[in-house]
């Protein structure tokens, strides 16, 4: 049966990521169409604390689909993780009425709807949007295809005046806990070699990568360094390659937050439509607690203690093996 879900309410919260928009004007649509009322929290659970709480109509959410961000903005709020904190928020969705939640953002974003549903009645849905594509529970992040774009983009340049230069960049890209996004792009970019928080790889192993590269004549060479590698960032890394190896002129590139702006891709565009609409859906068939992903190309739930607490997740083992072999 229908639960008697009358107001449902979105937020995003943690860091933003491309594709949140599309989001949001899908769950805003979809329980529109379903004859519920919908409300925007404005800076994620800061907004819930604070009564930053809005009515949205079908209007609200046009013309932002093609928008990096989030129109409802985001913050990172250490209230909420008090019951103090917690309580208040209830009382501010009670006083609007508001009987369901759908929360946008990563792991931090849903252990706080987890907790938040455990202490009080409140039906939530979370959609994994982070472009670091590291929960358990869906194959793509909202956010991370679009993220690998920008690296590609940024890198694709920075090849072409290592190539007139003959340099050695090494460039850094996010992922404190996860390679995802090095990985992928050390594949699209051709680099000689990346460098991953889930993977030891050793000064001498990549130095001797490099010397092979210049032995064979290659007028430049690109490193990829996850933010999260255990030997430092690129600036530390980039210091003793250069002091052991100095055949290129050595330059080093952080590209930071760069890699979480920007029009969101095509198909992190849809990606967010088809999350939200699900979202939506499940909640009104009675769903709460659960993480709606995408795995093959099919929606599917995932509970929200999984999604936190499974480690399944692994690169993909002939994505690595391709860094060496197509390299050379």
């Amino acid at each position: 049966m229908r639960p008697n879900i009358k107001n449902i309410a979105v937020l995003t919260s943690g860091g933003d990521a491309p594709g949140m928009n599309a989001c949001i004007r899908a769950v805003v649509r979809t329980g529109i169409y379903n004859g519920i009322n919908m409300f925007g929290v404005l800076q994620g659970y800061q907004g819930l604390i604070n009564n930053n709480i809005i009515p949205m109509d079908a209007r609200s959410v046009s013309n932002i689909i093609h928008l990096g961000g989030t129109v409802l903005k985001t913050a990172r709020c250490l209230e909420f993780k008090t019951d103090e904190g917690m309580d208040q928020a209830y009382a501010n969705m009670k006083a609007h009425n508001i009987d369901a939640l759908v929360v946008i953002g990563g792991d931090g974003t849903f252990t706080g709807a987890r907790r938040f549903s455990e202490r009080h009645p409140v039906s939530v849905i979370g959609i994994p949007g982070t472009i670091d594509n590291d929960l358990y529970g869906s194959d793509f992040t909202l956010g991370y295809d679009t993220a690998i774009n920008t690296v590609i983009e940024a890198i694709d340049k920075i090849r072409d005046t290592a190539d007139s230069h003959d340099r050695l960049f090494f460039v850094e890209v996010m992922g404190r806990d996860s390679g995802c996004i090095a990985l992928r792009s050390a594949i699209a970019c051709g680099a000689e070699a990346v460098l991953l928080p889930e993977k030891a790889t050793s000064l001498e192993e990549l130095i001797r990568t490099l010397e092979i590269g210049a032995a064979t004549k290659k007028s430049s060479s690109i490193v990829i360094v996850s933010e999260g590698h255990k030997q430092g960032g690129a600036y530390d890394i980039a210091k003793h390659v250069k002091e052991r190896f100095n055949h290129y002129d050595t330059k080093v590139t952080i590209l930071g937050h760069l890699q979480r702006g920007g029009s969101p891709s095509s198909f992190d565009r849809i990606l967010g439509s088809r999350l939200g609409y699900a979202a939506v859906n499940e909640l009104l068939k009675g769903s709460s607690r659960q993480m709606v992903g995408l795995r093959g190309n099919d929606i599917q739930l995932t509970s929200l203690d999984e999604a936190l607490t499974a480690h399944s997740f692994k690169l993909e083992s002939d994505l690595l093996e391709m860094t060496k072999v197509l390299s050379i």
